[in-house]
């Protein structure tokens, strides 16, 4: 049987038509990747993998047959950590599932079962603290703006949270590693693309962007954040426990707006 590497387009719908096409071709899939991450093989076969609804349909509905709730959210955290061979890993978890007639996704004496529940932990972890640290600025054109880089693709995962919490006001958040964000308009959500200037983090450019009152409220937080601070009651360590250094960067408090 020939080895096979199956290219896709990045989306959960795109990998889940790989496992059905792998399945229904019995193919010897010895790599799952996006375009720009394909690598070719001496031994292998590229093989284009076009987006099937229906397909990825019919994958999900035997998933939800034969996989609890807990393994499925395990599946789609991991499909979001974009660690590189998570799609093939992925398969094989798929696979398992399909062959066993009483797949526990609890059941960490198996090393794969073990890996992907690790994986979709830490993508959990990122969901929560970027559900925790997003911070908004009020744009002139009334709209709130935040902007994060998180390590796992969790926009999706946090988009809930930010539609229940935030339903009053027009937002947008805005991966700038992954060049997509969220806008919800006081009716839907819908993902959007932008071209986001490099200058973001200059003060000059965000004095052009954001509300007069916006910076004027972020500045006084700042000022009173430095304040309260207690120099001989600082301890970086325990504060870099509960928010780590790679957050501050999406805090006023932490900001270089004002240097």
């Amino acid at each position: 049987m020939k080895n096979t590497i199956l290219i896709y387009d990045g989306s959960f719908e795109g990998f889940l038509t790989c496992v059905f096409q792998a399945f229904e071709q019995r193919l010897n899939v010895t790599g799952i990747y996006t375009e720009e991450a394909a690598q070719p093989g001496l031994f292998s076969t590229p093989e284009i993998v076009i987006t099937n609804f229906e397909k990825a349909g019919r994958v999900k509905k035997g998933l939800k047959d034969n996989l609890d709730g807990g393994g499925r959210r395990q599946l789609y955290f991991s499909f979001l950590s974009e660690l590189s061979g998570i799609e093939l890993q992925l398969l094989e978890y798929i696979k398992l599932v399909f062959a066993r007639n009483n797949f526990s996704s609890r059941d960490f004496g198996n090393p794969l079962i073990l890996r992907i529940s690790q994986t979709a932990k830490m993508v959990s972890r990122e969901k929560h603290r970027m559900e925790a640290f997003v911070r908004f600025m009020l744009t002139k054109d009334e709209i709130y703006f935040a902007h994060i880089e998180p390590d796992f693709n969790v926009l999706p995962l946090i988009l809930p949270h930010f539609e229940s919490r935030y339903a009053d006001q027009k937002w947008i958040i805005y991966d700038l590693k992954r060049k997509f964000g969220l806008f919800y308009n006081l009716h839907e959500t819908n993902y959007i693309s932008m071209d986001i200037s490099p200058d973001i983090f200059d003060k000059n450019y965000q004095t052009s962007v954001y509300s007069t009152s916006e910076l004027e409220f972020q500045e006084l937080w700042r000022q009173y954040f430095k304040s309260t601070n207690i120099k001989s009651r600082k301890n970086l360590k325990l504060h870099n426990q509960h928010v780590p250094k790679r957050y501050w960067k999406y805090l006023s408090e932490k900001s270089s707006l004002h240097n």
